[in-house]
């Protein structure tokens, strides 16, 4: 059948959809990505990392905040935190192990070192898995919990899990890195 221009309509028609479905996914509309703030903790970090430590950190432990154990009202502890960084990762550039111990004191910490408090305290109660920067919970991080006497197993991220991995990173692991 032939239209009023003299040429088949239908060889156009299943031209352009051939063309439609082999057309690379790079040369369609990209999903626009936030610009990150410079000022975001996980970007501050990837560069101390990235210009201190040359992009990788195996190994790094810090004595970090005290807090109530809601269960003891009147027993305090600490979190010990392991961080690793490797920015050739694809997936997991960041992890961040945290542990909980009885609150020191002043005499063990100076016996002994965030590694071996660490080591003492055995089991992760969390985990952060970070990929990408910007504010933590965006697709590529992994929250990891604890429940009672669990393993970890993902949870989802709150805003206070947000909280609590921007403060470690903004007051104890920026600057005890920074330090060294």
């Amino acid at each position: 059948m032939r239209g009023k221009f003299g040429g088949s309509f239908l060889p156009a028609v299943l031209l352009t959809l051939l063309w439609t479905m082999v057309l690379p996914r790079g040369l369609g509309a990209k999903e626009r990505i936030p610009p990150v703030s410079p000022d975001d903790p996980t970007v501050r970090l990837y560069q101390l990392l990235d210009t201190s430590y040359g992009g990788k950190l195996d190994e790094f432990f810090i004595i970090a905040d005290t807090f109530k154990d809601s269960k003891k009202s009147d027993q305090l502890e600490q979190h010990i935190l392991k961080l690793e960084y490797d920015k050739s990762r694809a997936f997991g550039k960041l992890r961040i192990y945290v542990r909980v111990v009885d609150k020191l004191t002043p005499d063990q910490e100076k016996t002994y070192t965030p590694k071996q408090v660490f080591d003492f305290a055995e089991a992760d109660a969390e985990k952060f898995t970070k990929t990408d920067p910007g504010p933590f919970g965006k697709p590529g991080d992994l929250y990891f919990q604890a429940r009672a006497d669990r393993p970890l197993a993902t949870v989802p991220v709150t805003d206070d899990t947000r909280k609590e991995y921007d403060d470690f990173i903004t007051q104890y692991l920026l600057p005890a890195l920074a330090k060294k």
